[in-house]
């Protein structure tokens, strides 16, 4: 009991400590998330107005946020998540399992044909700390996130997905490579130095922007 609240003590000094849970307190976001997406989209033009955006694994809702404010009032941002989301201003929240057909069906109806920009995924699983297990759960998600990203998203649109460093990683970012002309990796300052977490960014081959 008493290592359990030293743990729980230490937590709550760190998220104290932590500018990026201060910035997101003071500037009314959901998450300190939000500080990796903004810092790859200031970086690689990630999110155009009028885009439409794809948050997939979104709750609480912070990287929906922040794209609402970029893609404008022509752009559309669905937030999609098996947990449910608060509601949030000028975002389509999807409740459901993004691995179903039904969920998937769902989303084209809302869609209408309209081709997506931009796919994103900070899906992670309910972590073990049994490190080849978190990992190979990690990429079963990033896997669900790129056939969606390949069925949904427009001729010039971008894929960004969330994987944990392991020894199968490398095949997945080379499945993104033959679907994709270009793919980059990303480490942003707001995930900790001390996790394995990254991201994959994808543009399609026949990119223009």
């Amino acid at each position: 009991m008493a290592r359990r609240k030293s743990k729980s003590r230490q937590w709550v000094d760190r998220q104290h400590r932590d500018p990026f849970v201060r910035g997101s307190q003071k500037e009314g976001y959901r998450s300190r998330a939000v500080y990796k997406l903004s810092e790859i989209d200031q970086k690689d033009r990630l999110i155009m107005p009028g885009d439409t955006v794809l948050d997939l694994g979104a709750a609480p809702g912070g990287w929906s946020q922040y794209a609402a404010t970029r893609v404008g009032v022509a752009g559309r941002v669905f937030a999609i998540d098996i947990l449910p989301i608060a509601p949030i201003k000028d975002v389509v929240v999807v409740q459901g399992d993004i691995a179903t057909e039904s969920l998937s069906r769902e989303l084209e109806l809302r869609l209408k044909n309209e081709p997506v920009g931009l796919v994103l995924s900070d899906m992670a699983p309910n972590l073990t700390g049994i490190k080849a297990a978190d990992q190979a759960k990690s990429l079963g998600l990033a896997r669900v996130a790129l056939s969606i990203a390949l069925k949904m998203l427009g001729p010039n649109g971008k894929f960004m997905v969330k994987v944990f460093e392991g020894e199968d990683t490398d095949d997945f970012r080379r499945e993104i490579t033959s679907s994709f002309g270009k793919v980059v990796v990303r480490k942003p300052q707001a995930s900790r130095l001390e996790s394995a977490e990254y991201y994959l960014l994808a543009s399609k081959p026949t990119e223009v922007r």
